[in-house]
Order: structure tokens, then C-alpha cells, then sequence
């Protein structure tokens, strides 16, 4: 959900800028910073903004420049004399070395350059120029959002990959392991001696204890989570509360076949099928 859009209109003499930018969250988050002239419209662009934005922590901006800064930025002279007179005498009086660049010093203390404002009240014609420079940076973060997207998708497909793959290799190991897990029964009770046992009961045991073992079901569900995600992928968005909740069904099937795997090189598989699942759900944060 990590967004950028800027505008500027110009209007009468003034630039009307607007920016907006947004980072991951949950909910929408958002914090506005709107010139005093625009203030009596904050609950309009904020409505705007909700619609367009949904969720993020976003930070939105609209502020004016005057194009000819120093025409409405006259000297303050009399106060720049006091200040002047004030820094004469605390460098005197404490001894202090006097200001390389007294000019550059004064001019930017407080209220020495008036910056006067020639429009008290907001016209609905400078408010259709600023509603256009909002409406550019909105369309701007859109195409920004966009982008990245497309580019979460193409990750997306690129882990899903990998975790499928990754699934198909754990089967050579299923038949190997079943045959392990008889063998190692057997030898144990063959290593016992005078020890009698009932073969059919030892056969229904083992029969038993191997379909706990059993993660056919346990696949079958994670290959049935992966198609689910990536077809809510194409659904367009709004979908991102839905893919973290299929990536969490996915942990869970991965962590069960895990738990089932008692041979090394399975384990080693679902060790990397759930790094693979964890930089999906890092990235799924960023998706609406």
C-alpha cells in the first residue's frame, strides 16, 4: 500500500500543490496538513481521499507558494532595525564575537520579510484550481499503486511457484519413507530376543501408524490454497484482507505436513516452502 502522487496548478499569482503519500496499514490512517485558506474544506478532501485510498498510513499535504515571492515579501525595516540595535548591544555587553553575515542573520529572524496574503476568503474558482491539483496527485498515487501491484503480482506468482514445485518434490520421499518406518518396526523387534508377536496385529499397527503419518490430505489442501490465491489475485482489488488470510491456511497446512515428516529431507522441504510463504505474507501487507 506504499503510494507517492504530487500536483501543482497555478492560480492568480500562487501555486496550489497537493501531495499525498501513504505507507502499510491495516485501516486507513490518515493525517492531513491543509493551508488556512483551505481549512473549511478538510472534510471534503477527507472524504475524497477515503474513497480513493481505502487503506494505508497516508499524509496528505495542500499548501500555496506566491510565484513572485518578492513582490509580497517586503522588508520589515523598522523591526529590522531593532533587531539590528538588539544584536549591536547583547554582542557588546556579553562580549561576544559580532555575526560574520549580519544581513543574511537578520533577514532571517521572525516577521522581518512580511509575506502578506492578498486573498482573505476562498472563491470557488480558486477552489475548482486546488480541487484540480488534488485530483492529479490522487490520479498520480493511483498509477503509483498500480505499478507497484503489478509488481507484488509477479512476485506473488514467482513464490507460489516455488512452493508448488516444492510440493511436487516431497513425493519420491513418501514411498521411501513408509518402507523406513516398517523396516526400522521390524529390526527393533527382531533385536529382541525371545520376543513372540502376533505378524497380522503387527501389520495392522503399522498400517495404522503410517496413515497418521499420511500428508496426502494435508497436500492436497495446500495445492487447492494456491490456486485459491492466485485466483484471488485476478479478482482486481480489495483483496488483500483475503490473501492473508489464504496465506495463514497455507501455514497451517505447511506446518502439518511438517509435523508429519519425520525424515530429514522432507523436513528440509517444508523448511523452505515455509520461507517461501513468509515472504508472501511480508508482501501481502502491501496489497489493498
Amino acid at each position: 500500500m506504499t503510494g507517492y502522487g504530487k500536483a501543482t496548478v497555478e492560480f492568480e499569482g500562487k501555486k496550489i500543490t497537493a501531495e499525498i503519500r501513504s505507507l502499510n496499514s491495516k485501516a486507513l490512517d490518515l493525517n492531513t496538513r491543509i493551508a488556512a485558506l483551505y481549512r473549511e474544506k478538510e472534510m471534503e478532501v477527507r472524504n475524497l481521499i477515503a474513497k480513493t485510498v481505502e487503506r494505508g498510513k497516508v499524509d496528505f499535504s495542500l499548501w500555496t507558494e506566491k510565484v513572485d515571492a518578492v513582490a509580497d515579501s517586503p522588508i520589515n525595516v523598522p523591526l529590522l532595525q531593532i533587531y539590528y540595535q538588539q544584536i549591536n548591544q547583547i554582542c557588546t555587553e556579553q562580549q561576544l564575537p559580532y555575526p560574520a553575515d549580519i544581513w543574511y542573520t537578520l533577514l532571517r529572524l521572525p516577521d522581518v520579510l512580511n509575506r502578506t496574503e492578498t486573498q482573505a476568503e476562498l472563491t470557488e474558482a480558486e477552489w475548482a484550481a486546488a480541487s484540480q491539483a488534488i485530483g492529479q496527485a490522487l490520479e498520480q498515487f493511483v498509477a503509483f499503486r498500480t505499478q507497484e501491484g503489478a509488481a507484488l503480482q509477479k512476485k506473488f506468482e514467482e513464490k507460489l511457484d516455488n512452493i508448488t514445485a516444492l510440493l511436487a518434490s516431497i513425493a519420491p520421499y513418501e514411498q521411501s519413507r513408509t518402507e523406513k518406518i516398517r523396516q526400522r518396526i521390524v529390526e527393533a523387534l527382531q533385536a529382541i530376543p525371545e520376543v513372540e508377536y502376533d505378524k497380522n496385529r503387527l501389520e495392522q499397527e503399522m498400517i495404522y501408524y503410517i496413515e497418521k503419518l499420511d500428508i496426502n490430505e494435508e497436500k492436497q489442501r495446500l495445492g487447492n490454497h494456491l490456486n485459491y490465491f492466485r485466483e484471488t489475485m485476478e479478482n482486481g482489488h480489495g483483496q488483500g484482507k483475503k490473501l492473508g488470510f489464504i496465506a495463514q491456511e497455507m501455514g497451517r497446512e505447511i506446518n502439518t505436513t511438517g509435523s508429519k515428516s519425520n525424515q530429514a529431507e522432507m523436513q528440509n522441504i517444508v523448511v523452505k516452502m515455509k520461507d517461501e510463504l513468509e515472504q508472501i505474507k511480508e508482501q501481502v501487507l502491501n496489497v489493498l
